[in-house]
C-alpha cells in the first residue's frame, strides 16, 4: 500500500514565505531522504513548477500542491490541494481570486500596522519578499505578502525584537494584523480542489486551537463540502495529539496525511521528512499514487 518510505506533503519555498528557493528546497529534500514531496505554497503554485521543471533527474518524486486560505464560521483555515491537474483551467482563477484575496488583505494589514512606525510598511514588507527572491527590492515584481513578510519587518524597523513578538503583539490570532475577512468560505476552497481533480486536505489542525467539539464540526463541514482527507502528522505534534486526529480520520472516513510545514533550515521549522509514522489502520492519502 505504502511503496514510499519517507514523504512530506507540506513545505513552503520563497515563491511564499518559506526562505528557500524552490531548487535549494528540492536538493534539501533529497538530502534529507525525501522520496515523495509536495510543494504546498500559499495561494501560488510558481515554485512547484520551478521545482518540477528541474526535477527529472532528482530521487524525490513531486506532486503538484498548494495551501489556500479559507474562513469557516470567522476562523481562518487552511486546505492543501494535492495531486490536482496543473493543466486544469480552473487554475488560472483559482490563483487570480486568491491573489486579489491577499493583496486586499495585505493593504489592510499595512493599514492597521502603519500607526507603529513612519516608514511605508507595505512597501518594507513588498522589499523584504522581493529580496527573498533574489529580485530588486525596489522593483514592482508581483510578490506574494504573508503576515511573516510583515513581522519581519517589525524586526527590521525596531518595532519588536524577535518575529515571534511580532505575532504575539501584532499578527496573531485576535491582533491588529490577523485579517481574515477576505478570504473566501472553506466550501469554495475545498471545490475549487475537487474541481482541479485533486484531493483537499485539512491542514494542520492543532493550529486552530479548537475544542473537540468544534473541531469535530468543522470535520463535518469539511467532509461534507468534499474535503477528503487531514494531515494527521505534521512538525512537532506529540504523539498523543497524532493519535487523536487518527481517530477523527477514522471516525470521518476521512484519509490522513503527513507533512513537516518546513518554512526554513533555521528557527521553529520542522527538518523536511523529519515525520513520525502514521498510526496503524490509516488511510494514507498517497497510497494509490
Amino acid at each position: 500500500m505504502n511503496r514510499y518510505s519517507v514523504v512530506d506533503l507540506h513545505c513552503h519555498t520563497n515563491h511564499s514565505d518559506g526562505l528557500l528557493g524552490p531548487l535549494d528546497l528540492l536538493a534539501r529534500a533529497e538530502e534529507q531522504g525525501v522520496e515523495l514531496l509536495a510543494i504546498t505554497d500559499h495561494d501560488e503554485v510558481s515554485g512547484l513548477l520551478e521545482a518540477m521543471s528541474a526535477s527529472a533527474n532528482s530521487s524525490v518524486k513531486l506532486v503538484s500542491g498548494i495551501e489556500l486560505s479559507s474562513v469557516w464560521n470567522g476562523v481562518g483555515v487552511h486546505v492543501v490541494g494535492l495531486n490536482f491537474d496543473l493543466e486544469s483551467p480552473q487554475l488560472a482563477e483559482v490563483l487570480e481570486a486568491q491573489r486579489q484575496a491577499r493583496d486586499s488583505r495585505s493593504i489592510k494589514i499595512a493599514e492597521r500596522l502603519q500607526r507603529l512606525c513612519e516608514a511605508d510598511v507595505l512597501q518594507g514588507a513588498r522589499a523584504i519578499a522581493l529580496n527573498r527572491r533574489g529580485l530588486d527590492p525596489s522593483s514592482d515584481h508581483p510578490v506574494q505578502l504573508g503576515r511573516p513578510h510583515f513581522a519581519d519587518f517589525l524586526v527590521e524597523s525596531g518595532i519588536v525584537d524577535s518575529r515571534e513578538m511580532a505575532f504575539r503583539k501584532y499578527l496573531g490570532a485576535g491582533k491588529p494584523g490577523d485579517v481574515k475577512s477576505h478570504w473566501p468560505e472553506l466550501e469554495t476552497v475545498v471545490g475549487w480542489i475537487t474541481s482541479m481533480g485533486g484531493t483537499a486536505v485539512l491542514a494542520h489542525p492543532h493550529h486552530y486551537k479548537m475544542t473537540n467539539t468544534r473541531l469535530r464540526k468543522l470535520l463535518g463541514s469539511f467532509k461534507a463540502s468534499g474535503g477528503e482527507a487531514m494531515e494527521v502528522v505534521t512538525g512537532g505534534l506529540p504523539r498523543q495529539k497524532i493519535d487523536w486526529f487518527a481517530s477523527l480520520c477514522e471516525a470521518f472516513d476521512l484519509r490522513a496525511s503527513v507533512g513537516s510545514d518546513f518554512h526554513a533550515p533555521v528557527g521553529p521549522w520542522c527538518e523536511l521528512g523529519n515525520l513520525q509514522t502514521l498510526p496503524g489502520g490509516c488511510d494514507p492519502v498517497w497510497a494509490s499514487w
